[in-house]
């Protein structure tokens, strides 16, 4: 660490327009509430009664996050464990219900609200998801918003990371609105600046993918203002998770020199986000702390290094261009405002 420099974005944000991160949270349905209660009380318990199971921990901890965006089709959840005659055995963790697939639930009806102002705006909108194998959230958000008027595309791993820059290009020829994605499929060599309303569905839980996939279009070249939200059902998993995430990202901003009381504190605690959330849902420790509160302080770390969205929404206005060149290529990049700066690879 001694032999360390970090240099960021923020650096040179005095020549990028305004950046926000902001938690939505949202209240569950009736119907879904008393479900993932249900389910959340199987988990509990499953996991005090084996516990240090990794296949239970793994396994229960996973269906919490995806129930609340997939209420459906999930299927019996179950656990292995060593029996008293050392033989491998499954057993059920949980039976979550299933609930009807055609309603449009509240996070659903929120994310297409914020994505129909953001259009509205002349804003593109890019939206990640991580539950997109198996049981694939991504197809059915465009679904939904395809019966919206909107016209929304899915980005797959089919497409090879060299092409996806020229997927994004047919999109943009194609007039496509929306895109849908998984994060780590754009999160790095990809400058998606017409998509400036980044919104999570779903965060995953390494720091280093959030803050590349949420950083795509506050590039050197971007001249609008950049929006990122993360959406998260109120009082579950989804929360408890996004707030470990702000917690993790307070402790590696303070690696790099950007220090704040409750980084250094959460530096004590080593523990991946799925186990500290498992120990939260069993002790219930955390319960009743909103995730907006702990990336609120993260913004308010940050004023001063980074320009910050109005709240009136409006866009930055955009001085003439400077020129950046980059040392190692020679080539040029025109920018908005602020001080030319020439960058350097060593």
């Amino acid at each position: 660490m001694n032999l360390a420099a970090f240099v960021s974005l923020e650096d040179i944000s005095d020549a990028l327009p305004p950046y926000q991160e902001e938690v939505v949270p949202v209240e569950m349905d009736p119907a879904l509430k008393k479900a993932y209660a249900d389910l959340e009380d199987s988990v509990r318990a499953a996991i005090r009664d084996n516990h240090g199971n990794a296949s239970v921990l793994s396994t229960a901890m996973n269906a919490l996050l995806l129930y609340p965006d997939r209420p459906f089709g999930l299927g019996t959840l179950y656990g292995s464990r060593t029996n008293d005659d050392g033989q491998r055995e499954r057993f059920v963790i949980a039976e979550p219900a299933d609930l009807p697939q055609e309603f449009v639930y509240a996070k659903e009806r929120r994310l297409i609200e914020e994505i129909k102002s953001e259009l509205a705006l002349g804003r593109k909108v890019q939206v990640y998801a991580v539950f997109t194998q198996k049981r694939d959230v991504t197809r059915r958000l465009q679904e939904l918003l395809r019966k919206e008027g909107i016209r929304a595309e899915v980005l797959t791993s089919a497409v090879p990371p060299e092409q996806r820059e020229a997927w994004y290009e047919r999109q943009r020829r194609n007039g496509t609105q929306v895109c849908i994605g998984h994060p780590i499929l754009t999160m790095t060599g990809l400058d998606l600046w017409e998509y400036v309303s980044i919104f999570f569905v779903q965060t995953g839980y390494s720091t280093y993918v959030l803050r590349q996939a949420s950083r795509r279009s506050w590039r050197i070249g971007q001249k609008r203002p950049v929006r990122v939200a993360f959406f998260a059902y109120s009082q579950t998993a989804q929360e408890s998770c996004l707030r470990l995430m702000g917690r993790k990202l307070q402790v590696s901003l303070a690696m790099e020199g950007r220090l704040t009381c409750d980084g250094l504190q959460g530096m004590e605690d080593d523990d991946d986000v799925l186990t500290a959330m498992a120990r939260e849902l069993v002790t219930r420790q955390g319960v009743g702390d909103a995730a907006a509160a702990v990336w609120e302080s993260i913004q308010i770390d940050r004023k001063g290094a980074i320009p910050q969205l109005a709240e009136t929404g409006a866009e930055a206005p955009s001085p003439g261009p400077d020129v950046l060149v980059d040392r190692a290529t020679d080539e040029p990049w025109l920018r908005p405002g602020g001080p030319t700066v020439q960058l350097s690879l060593f």
